[in-house]
């Protein structure tokens, strides 16, 4: 049975190959694509750019090898990831009027997209222990943030978001595709699940639901539990510098998982009530991989001296 599974999966995935996919147009005025098209691609230049120079800084600098920059780069690997996946070739239609893709183009997109959804959480959640540690056990935090233990939560977030991630397309490709007009601008998995000939898409529902749960639960559940514990320690401690300095990193790390919980639940909720204007379905979307990652490290007084140094010597 499991092997009838999987040879439906692959002969499903080879009869797609060839099918191209019609997006859905932004549906914008003029003026407005064009306004867009001004915002959104100095935006994507500009968060890439910081956030290869970031990578760069910390890579090429033995002083910035420690646990929380480490997880800075791959958090900004992970934001390059996401923000290419959908803001260029949205540009790209909004400009030419294209709206076509071929169907590996559209799972390409998707799996990005969905994978940086998942490892952005996992990796905010890995930070949050990070400092909380940092914060609230420091003459223990180079034995417990150790080398090996940084290597098993970096590799443990990018398996856990891949298996999960795996599972939920395989779920959606065994099913024959027999549509190839796309409800939404870009691909995911729910617009690719549309175009099959699905009758019962019940589990694809409930495991959706179940990742979705997922990574969000974790987020959430490691803010409010680290940083319970570290409001405790601060609130304990009569060094106003350490308080200071735990602050404004926390701050910065609190800021990104706030905007991006908001940015997030908006493109969710958005397309749960049906009475919303598709423009602005469409431009939260947009918005949605536009999350300013970057700033956690432009905020961040020892990269922001090693940026300095890189260019003025």
């Amino acid at each position: 049975m499991q092997y009838k599974r999987m040879a439906n999966v692959t002969k499903n995935t080879l009869d797609a190959l060839n099918t191209i996919f019609v997006l859905s147009s932004m549906d914008l005025p003029r003026e407005a694509a064009y306004a867009s098209i001004v915002i959104a691609l100095p935006a994507y230049i500009f968060s890439v750019v910081c956030n290869l120079l970031l990578i760069i800084t910390v890579v090429s600098n033995r002083t910035l090898h420690e646990p929380m920059y480490i997880l800075l780069c791959n958090l900004s690997f992970n934001d390059i990831v996401g923000i290419s996946a959908l803001v260029p070739r949205s540009v790209f239609d909004m400009m030419f009027d294209y709206g076509l893709i071929t169907f590996p183009a559209c799972f390409l997109q998707a799996w990005c997209l969905h994978m940086y959804g998942g490892a952005t959480l996992l990796f905010l959640s890995v930070m949050a222990f990070d400092r909380y540690v940092a914060i609230c056990h420091p003459l223990r935090y180079h034995t417990i943030m150790s080398k090996a233990t940084l290597i098993h939560l970096i590799s443990s977030s990018w398996i856990i978001v891949f298996v999960l991630v795996v599972i939920l397309f395989g779920l959606t490709l065994q099913h024959p595709i027999c549509r190839n007009e796309l409800s939404s601008y870009y691909c995911d998995n729910v617009t690719i699940l549309k175009l099959t000939c699905a009758a019962d898409i019940t589990v694809n529902n409930i495991y959706g639901l179940f990742i979705t749960g997922f990574f969000h639960t974790v987020g959430i559940f490691s803010i409010v539990f680290t940083y319970t514990w570290i409001l405790i320690a601060c609130c304990k401690s009569n060094d106003s510098e350490s308080k200071s300095k735990a602050w404004q990193t926390c701050g910065t790390h609190l800021t990104v998982f706030v905007i991006y919980e908001i940015s997030s639940s908006a493109v969710v909720l958005v397309h749960r009530f049906p009475n919303t204007p598709p423009a602005l379905r469409k431009i939260m979307a947009l918005a949605y991989v536009i999350i300013p990652n970057f700033i956690y490290g432009l905020k961040t007084k020892d990269i922001k001296q090693s940026v300095t140094c890189y260019f003025c010597y």
